[in-house]
This record gives structure tokens, C-alpha cells and sequence, in this order.
């Protein structure tokens, strides 16, 4: 279950020159007043990119920075590589590593199997510097060799787990940071194999684990980017295991230990996100789909990553947004932009050679604006999706899912990869095409809806194709009768946000029902779901009333979080009187089929009910219903006039 504030938009990107150059960054986001939850640190952080260090000459005030930055409702992010840096004195994470005997061994056994990953070696001509140097000339003479930590050993997670809470709590070095982001863990190596001092590179023994009979689609060798497949490693019984037979499970092994460190660190609950991954890693852990590139066809394939990683059991999922490789066109990012707001995992981030920026306030005020736009839009949906990662946590469902998963006898939903759903209630239909001002949205045979007019979809439109406008402003988004969506009005982060009234967005079906749940806790404290204290309501509806019903109440919500609006889509008849908990009430208006009641301040913790009665006549209840009085006065004053 991740943290609420997990949820909200996040930012980094790789070549942060220093601590000012994220100061802007942030800053510009802050002028722009688009909502920011996260801010990252990459690798530029470290001390020649060595995990638990800081680079004291351009990142110094960083810790200060990262604590202010929480103390105003933000949180923090930092990069851990798993590979150790052997060539250095007095450094905590190998000397201890040695000790703990953590890494994982070469083929006979008699020592680590050495790679060369991003560490560089001290006080050498540094290659970033060296014009026109080789990535392989930097990798064979300006790179630390490194030991690889072997995860599947108990020793290993105690050594890691006191790495990374010591690196919090250190005074001159940690920084306080609320999630962890571990990279590079395939494992990945700059040289093919274990390191070979003959050669100043990598090399594998010719025998069947490292060149099998058989080898899948990888770039090169089976040990290419990696290190050799007959390396040892240790399983928590003492079993030993060779590299070729464990090897997807780096990645899996790693992320359950870096979580209990990051809560043990920062007392709360956390997140860890994750490259490698394997079926269970969702467990612990979420997942960007790689360094993609600022291209436009990978907006599509993106959509089917995340739709492939829910089935996986991963649902914290998303894209770079914007591309990682590559300087994306204005438009592109425009439009992934409005794409990655629905990410469940929503993070915008780039790569260290591209000079431009691409975080949404480096645009101009216009994009700016339709950033600003499209997260308060998500930022008004959380607590929708929050549930969503509550029924995933407790029953294993996914949160982004495709249209076949809802509509699995309709032949057509089969093969749409260009929308997807939000749970089962929410239709995201994106533009992905360059120079596109429509959207051809394909609507599965139910009731739908305009999130953002309440407008209801033509009944002629059901199971077929629809062609939606769609300007630069534009993402469509519908709604799906029988549903019932929590939202909360938005604000720049999610500490502001969930202190804000609740609307209850009330989607009948052609049966006039609907139902829906919200989920509620404080957002970061750990174990709620499994210690109980949390808030969970029954929404439901029909044609003539609303009710919510709390079915497990462990969890008071502060007196400013209440529901304070209900609005009703899809009755069929004219609305008449409406009680609010057996009491009538002035406070709503119906046009044009929906209802909405206004003015609320309804307690989340306690039952409530909503009736309103039927009547035949709209023309009063068109208007205000504190406004019938004067209406039918000016009426009777006309008529005697």
C-alpha cells in the first residue's frame, strides 16, 4: 500500500548540476502553482556517484534543503545503486560489506565477482571532462571496480538495512529523504562479466551457464551488460545458486529489504521504485518503465507497460514522462503531460546530456497552465484512487486496467491498447498522435459520461467508436454509470489536498444504482490496513436517494476532511424536495439531469442518507432551490402587472 503522498506528481531528472539548480527547478513549479508532491535526487547527489556519500562542493545544503522542503508539505526521493565501490579508503558500505561477507562470488568462489559500474576512482582526471573520450575508454580506465551485493542473503539485507538507516541518520553526510530509488539492479555492469586484470575489462569461462544452447533475445553475450552467469550466490538456507538461475531475481530480492529500511528510517510508511522487477515485486515496490525516449510512439507503449506490469501484480507503475533519451518537441511533452497525470506513478524525468529542461514550468505560462490543469484534475481524483490501491493491496486487483478487463464479452474491447481505465468507473482516452485535435475513443456498451461537463454520452454511441475534439487543453475523460467516484477538491500537494471537503461523484446506471467505496487512513503511517486504523465507507445510490455506510471505523478524519457536496448524474425524473439526513434542504440545484447538493459538512466517520422525491415539473427546480420562493413571487408580481 503506498503512502497517499506517493500518489502525487513527482520530479527529477539526471544532471542536476547543484543544489541551486534543483532550487529553481522547484521554484519554477511554485510560480507556475502547479502541484509537485516529490522531488528527486539522482545520482549527481553522491560523491563520484558512490552510494551514502554527499557531494559536498555542489550539493552541500542539500539535507537542509531536502528538510525544508518537507516541513512545506513536500517530500523526498533518493537513487541507490547497488554495486560497491572497492577502490576506496575508509568507506563504510565496502568495509562493512566485507566483513558481513555480503558479495556475490565469482566461479570458484575465492572472491567477489568484480564489476565496473558508475563509481569513479578518487582523484583521478575525472571522464565527463575528457573531450571526445570513448564510453568504453571511460569505463576501462576511470572506473572503480565495484562488488555486487547478493540479496538473496540474510547477511545482506542486515548490511544494507544499516547502510541506508545510517545514511539517514548521519549528521554531516544523510539526507532525510521519504522513498528510496534503486537503479542499475539487473544487476547492470558497464563491462561483459566479471572483471579481468589482463585485459582491464570483462570477461566469462567459456562453459554452459555463461554460453547455453539456448539463449533469448539479449543485447549480445547472456552476460552482456551484466556480470557472468556461473558467479555464486547464497540462499537464505545456505543453498548456493549460480548467477544463471537467480539472476532476474536481483532486482525482486533488493526491493523488499530497501523497504523495511526506508520505514525503519523514516518511521512511516514508504515507497521504493524499482528497475528490475519479477512477478511478486509489487509486493514492495513500483516500477518506471525504463530510460525510454522522447519519442512519440512511446506514449502508446507506455499505456501497454503499465497494462502489462498491473497483470503482473506491479500497479504502482508509470513512464519518464516527457522520454528519458533525446530533447522531446514542445507538443509531445505537451500531450505526455496530460498522458503521464494518469500514470499511477506520475513522475517527469530526463536525461544528463539534453541542455533543455522538460519539467512542466520550463515551457512558458501556456504549457505551464495545461500542466497546472491537467494534475489538479488528478489531484481531484487521489482519494478515487487511493481505493483502487486499498482493493489491490487487500485483494490483489489492478488499478490501471484495459477495457477488455471490465467489458470480456464485448469483442471489440479485446484489442484497445490506445485507453485504458482507471479501475473499472474511469475511461482515459489520450491523445498520442502528433498535430491531433481528435480523439477516436472507442465506448463500450454502457453509460457514459463527460467528466467534465456531467453531459451524458449518446445512447447511438454505446459499443462503437466515438470521434471526441480535442484541443491542446484536452484529455478526455468519462465516466461510467453504476459507479460511484470519491473525490476531494485539489490543491499544489497532497498535505493540503486531504485536508479539504469530499464530493461524492454519483454515476447511475440504466438502473438508476450505483455503488462505489472510499478508503481512508492518514496516508503514511505503516501497517494500517493490517493494524486496523483506517476508515472505510459503502457508497451507494438509486433514483432516489444516496447513503454511505461505514463498514470499519478505526480511523478519525480531521474536522476539516468531510463531505461537503454530492452530485448526482443520470436520474431520469425532475428532483423535488431533498432531505439530508431526514432534514430538507435548500442547498442543491438540478439542471439539465444532475443534481447537485452543496453546503454540506457531513462527518466521513458516521452514516449518512441522502432522499430527494420526484416531481413533474422541472421549470422550478431549474434553479436554486432557496430561489423558488422569489421565483414564484416575481411570477404572481408579473402576472398582477
Amino acid at each position: 500500500m503506498p503512502p497517499y503522498w506517493s500518489l502525487g506528481f513527482q520530479l527529477c531528472r539526471y544532471g542536476y548540476k547543484n543544489l541551486e539548480h534543483i532550487q529553481n527547478v522547484v521554484d519554477g513549479m511554485r510560480n507556475y502553482n502547479i502541484p509537485q508532491d516529490v522531488q528527486y535526487a539522482d545520482i549527481d547527489y553522491m560523491e563520484r556517484q558512490l552510494d551514502f556519500t554527499l557531494d559536498h562542493t555542489n550539493f552541500h545544503g542539500l539535507p537542509a534543503y531536502f528538510r525544508q522542503l518537507q516541513d512545506e508539505g513536500m517530500k523526498t526521493i533518493i537513487i541507490l545503486d547497488p554495486a560497491i565501490s572497492k577502490n576506496e579508503t575508509n568507506y563504510p558500505a565496502w568495509d562493512r560489506g566485507v566483513q558481513m561477507d555480503v558479495w556475490i562470488k565469482n566461479e570458484d568462489q575465492s572472491g567477489p565477482a568484480y564489476g565496473k559500474v558508475w563509481p569513479e576512482y578518487a582523484d583521478e582526471f575525472l571522464p565527463g571532462k575528457m573531450e571526445n573520450a570513448s564510453w568504453d575508454f571511460q569505463v576501462e580506465n576511470y572506473r572503480s571496480l565495484v562488488g555486487f551485493p547478493d540479496f538473496l542473503k540474510p547477511s545482506t539485507h542486515d548490511w544494507w538495512h544499516e547502510q541506508i538507516v545510517d545514511f539517514y541518520n548521519d549528521p554531516t553526510e544523510g539526507i532525510r529523504f521519504d522513498g528510496i530509488w534503486i537503479d542499475m539492479n539487473e544487476p547492470a555492469n558497464f563491462i561483459p562479466g566479471n572483471y579481468d586484470p589482463t585485459t582491464n575489462s570483462g570477461k566469462c569461462e567459456n562453459n554452459i551457464w555463461n554460453n547455453p544452447d539456448y539463449t533469448p533475445w539479449v543485447m549480445g553475450d547472456l552476460y552482456s551488460k551484466t556480470i557472468c552467469m556461473d558467479a555464486h550466490q547464497e540462499g537464505t538456507d545456505g543453498t548456493t545458486y549460480r548467477h544463471y538461475d537467480v539472476h532476474n531475481l536481483y532486482g525482486w530480492s533488493q526491493t523488499p529489504t530497501t523497504l523495511r529500511s526506508a520505514r525503519v528510517a523514516t518511521g512511516k510508511r514508504s515507497i521504493v521504485v524499482t528497475r528490475s522487477t519479477f512477478p511478486g515485486s509489487g509486493k514492495s515496490g513500483g516500477h518506471w518503465l525504463g530510460d525510454n525516449t522522447s519519442k512519440w510512439d512511446h506514449l502508446h507503449k507506455s499505456i501497454i507497460g503499465m497494462l502489462e506490469f498491473n497483470l503482473f501484480g506491479i500497479p504502482y507503475i508509470g513512464a519518464d514522462i516527457c522520454g528519458f533519451w533525446g530533447e522531446p518537441d514542445r507538443e509531445m511533452c505537451w500531450r505526455w503531460m496530460q498522458l503521464g497525470a494518469f500514470y499511477p506513478y506520475s513522475r517527469n524525468h530526463n536525461q544528463k546530456d539534453v541542455i533543455a529542461e522538460q519539467d512542466p514550468s520550463a515551457w512558458g505560462p501556456e504549457f505551464a497552465e495545461a500542466s497546472r490543469a491537467v494534475l489538479l484534475t488528478r489531484y481531484r481524483l487521489l482519494p478515487y484512487l487511493y481505493t483502487l490501491f486499498y482493493e489491490a493491496h487487500t485483494k490483489g486487483s489492478t488499478v490501471v486496467r484495459p477495457l477488455l478487463h471490465e467489458f470480456r464479452t464485448d469483442r471489440n474491447a479485446w484489442t484497445i491498447d490506445r485507453q485504458f481505465l482507471w479501475g473499472p468507473a474511469l475511461l482515459i482516452s489520450p491523445v498520442l498522435e502528433q498535430g491531433v485535435t481528435s480523439v477516436t475513443a472507442y465506448m463500450p456498451d454502457a453509460r457514459w459520461f463527460d467528466y467534465y461537463t456531467d453531459s451524458e454520452v449518446s445512447s447511438s454511441s454505446r459499443g462503437s467508436n466515438m470521434t471526441i475534439p480535442c484541443d491542446m487543453n484536452c484529455i478526455p475523460l468519462h465516466v461510467r454509470g453504476g459507479y460511484i467516484i470519491p473525490t476531494q477538491e485539489p490543491a499544489t500537494n497532497t498535505k493540503t489536498s486531504r485536508q479539504n471537503k469530499f464530493e461524492m461523484l454519483v454515476v447511475l446506471n440504466d438502473d438508476e444504482s450505483a455503488e462505489g467505496r472510499l478508503f481512508w487512513d492518514d496516508g503514511e503511517s505503516a501497517d494500517t490496513i493490517e493494524s486496523g486504523d483506517y476508515l472505510l465507507l459503502e457508497l451507494r445510490a438509486n433514483m432516489g436517494g444516496f447513503t454511505t455506510i461505514v463498514t470499519h471505523k478505526g480511523y478519525q478524519p480531521d474536522s476539516t476532511t468531510t463531505i461537503g457536496s454530492v452530485k448526482v448524474l443520470g436520474l431520469k425524473s425532475t428532483v423535488g424536495d431533498v432531505k439530508l439526513d431526514g432534514v430538507s434542504t435548500s442547498r442543491y440545484t438540478y439542471r439539465q439531469n444532475v443534481l447537485h447538493i452543496t453546503g454540506m459538512n457531513l462527518d466521513l466517520a458516521v452514516n449518512h442518507e441522502i432522499r430527494w422525491s420526484k416531481t413533474t415539473s422541472a421549470a422550478v427546480h431549474l434553479i436554486p432551490a432557496r430561489w423558488q420562493l422569489l421565483f414564484v413571487f416575481a411570477v404572481l408580481c408579473a402576472l398582477l402587472t
